[in-house]
């Protein structure tokens, strides 16, 4: 039953279609394959017109993504080469003294296409877009991070940086105490039991060495030993006093004493055995 009623609405569409184009004059003429063929600027607009038109209904009908991979394509091409044919065509206008479309011409079709870098004018169309292998392709890569100057670089680089006041914020110093405790005690014990495995006595004393010895106090200055042996010969005060005496008599006699001056002091000494 359906299939009765789309062949009498095809055969309705056909006889309307027939109606309507008796009152029109008929149009054989088929367009050239080359735009040089055409010498008229009327017929070389008219083509022009005519491929526009083929363009926007191939545009329209890619745009539906349920039609198929090839069909897509080959919709693709087609429309391609429907604008590398209109090129020719404004170029022709252009040549018998017609306008310049493409500087005048509206941008409508340019801009329903997306052209790949380096693809030498390819352009693809809406569902084309979405194909497996161009999408990947029209996939902007992210932006590279800015690289940063040596001034950049170094702005934040202070005494924190390296660690200088690590010690300010009253928490590493007793947690160092509390681990250098827990050390001090397992080395000990490790060193009392090589004691006892080898058969070694030692008495035990728990006294700090170091707590006992306040270096701050007077008091206890006198308890530390005093003794002390030089085994390099240290000048007293007075040499050291007549050296600087004599090293600064050399300095005025070398500034503002003659040659002949000079060599008398020098025989003087040496008569005297300096």
């Amino acid at each position: 039953m359906a299939r009765s009623a789309e062949k009498a609405m095809a055969i309705l569409s056909r006889w309307t279609a027939m109606v309507n184009s008796e009152d029109k004059p008929q149009d054989n003429a088929r367009r050239p394959f080359l735009a040089t063929e055409c010498n008229d600027l009327k017929e070389a607009e008219k083509w022009r017109r005519q491929i526009i038109r083929e363009v926007s209904k191939k545009v329209a009908q890619i745009q539906n993504a349920g039609m198929g991979e090839f069909r897509i394509r080959d919709l693709n091409d087609e429309i391609n080469k429907l604008l590398r044919e209109k090129r020719h065509w404004e170029d022709r206008i252009v040549e018998l003294n017609g306008p310049n479309y493409a500087k005048i011409g509206p941008k409508m079709l340019d801009h329903e296409g997306k052209e790949l870098p380096g693809n030498r004018g390819y352009k693809y169309f809406g569902a084309a877009r979405d194909l497996p292998g161009v999408r990947e392709l029209f996939e902007q890569d992210p932006p590279k991070a800015p690289r940063k100057n040596r001034a950049e670089l170094y702005r934040f680089v202070d005494a924190d940086y390296y660690g200088y006041r690590d010690d300010d914020d009253g928490l590493i110093i007793p947690l160092e105490k509390e681990a250098e405790e827990k050390a001090r005690k397992e080395a000990v014990t490790d060193f009392a039991k090589k004691l006892d495995s080898e058969g070694i006595t030692l008495e035990e004393k728990d006294d700090n060495i170091y707590l006992s010895l306040n270096f701050d106090n007077d008091e206890n200055t006198d308890n530390i030993d005093k003794s002390f042996v030089s085994h390099v010969p240290v000048p007293s005060q007075k040499e050291v006093e007549d050296m600087l005496v004599r090293h600064k008599k050399q300095e005025l006699l070398d500034r503002y004493a003659s040659d002949i001056l000079k060599a008398q002091s020098s025989e003087a000494k040496a008569l005297m055995g300096l």
